[in-house]
């Protein structure tokens, strides 16, 4: 089964992959480089990540990658990036294209695949608004709430959940953890539930290690220089607190690496999909060892309270749960324990790729 695989790329990642990939001359050199950074490696399918003679994947959104390509098959330098992507699957002969990147490339790129597409499958994790997925074959993700919303609108929707990384087996087994509270994300006004948590968590740096890697918004990076003290953005300054155990946002193998050095990772929902939870920090935080504390709600199978995972209903409860952790270290590194050897286990590769054969048929 030829499988073509699409990722998109965050411009803060793109800005990182620059620096790594500076010295790239080629489609296969950059790509290398993305690939060995373990960028959203959770999505990536085994044949990918085995680099199967069978399997092409590509960042379609990276106009580099993508020029190199292009270049290299005798396409120009200013080949539209639809155009470049629309030549890569024929040049691969796909029989699955599966693509992480359905925003951009919508229904009108679907309707334009070479005839040897037999399954067009995509992955949305997101509320969409008035966008239209209704070409693709069938779309994925492993939030029950939103797949629900894609079968309302008479689309053929699936659950389809992350895999476990095993360039994280490494850092799981790290048992030097300095860091007594880890939490890695985005920061927005916004998101208002999740600020609260960050906010009440902080207060803890008193008394124990807490270290925030946070992706600001262009508003909070703004109100936070010396000209944005003198304009109107309060809504947008953090908190004192939080910019006080606030460092440069983390992304690839220094993201790993962050959560390798993690007693506790904290997690906080954004209210996209109701009370569903799954989001890349579960994946992230269990496959790199730590314990995850997250809040409360419908979690994937083998995530469980006290178990695998803590959770919490409000910020003081997260406060409080933190606090009788850390008091307990040997019951802290059980569930840690547990929720690695879960991850490792229902949530292999194999199991996503065989999930994935189960899906295009």
């Amino acid at each position: 089964m030829r499988v073509f695989q699409n990722f998109g790329l965050y411009p803060a990642y793109v800005r990182r992959l620059n620096k790594l990939a500076s010295s790239a001359s080629s489609f296969s050199e950059r790509l290398q480089v993305f690939l060995s950074d373990s960028f959203g490696a959770c999505h990536l399918l085994k044949p990918v990540i085995d680099g199967d003679g069978d399997a092409f994947f590509t960042t379609g959104d990276d106009v580099i990658t993508q020029r190199f390509w292009a270049t290299e098959h005798g396409l120009a330098a200013n080949t539209a990036p639809e155009q470049v992507l629309l030549s890569q699957i024929e040049h691969h002969r796909t029989e699955i294209f599966y693509n992480l990147d359905p925003v951009r490339y919508g229904n009108d790129f679907v309707k334009k695949l070479p005839g040897t597409v037999k399954r067009s499958i995509a992955w949305r994790a997101a509320p969409s608004g008035n966008a239209d997925f209704g070409a693709y074959d069938l779309l994925v993700c492993n939030f029950p709430t939103i797949l629900q919303s894609y079968r309302d609108r008479g689309w053929r929707a699936e659950y389809f959940a992350p895999g476990h990384d095993p360039e994280m087996d490494g850092y799981a087994d790290n048992g030097n953890r300095p860091i007594d509270i880890l939490f890695v994300g985005g920061y927005s006004r916004h998101h208002r539930k999740r600020a609260e948590i960050l906010e009440a968590v902080s207060e803890l740096r008193k008394g124990f290690r807490v270290v925030y890697h946070l992706d600001r918004s262009r508003l909070t990076r703004l109100a936070e220089v010396p000209l944005g003290w003198l304009l109107p953005l309060n809504a947008h300054r953090r908190p004192k607190g939080i910019r006080a155990v606030s460092e440069q946002p983390v992304f690839g193998r220094d993201l790993y690496r962050a959560i390798s050095q993690a007693k506790i990772v904290l997690n906080g929902a954004v209210d996209m999909a109701g009370s569903d939870r799954g989001n890349m920090r579960c994946w992230e935080a269990l496959g790199c060892g730590a314990l995850m504390v997250s809040d409360a709600g419908n979690y994937p199978d083998g995530m469980i309270d006290g178990t695998t995972i803590v959770t919490y209903d409000n910020a003081q409860s997260a406060v409080a749960s933190i606090r009788s952790l850390l008091a307990d270290q040997t019951g802290l590194r059980e569930i840690a324990v547990a929720g690695n050897k879960m991850i490792k286990s229902r949530y292999s590769k194999e199991a996503q790729w065989n999930r994935f054969i189960q899906l295009c048929w």
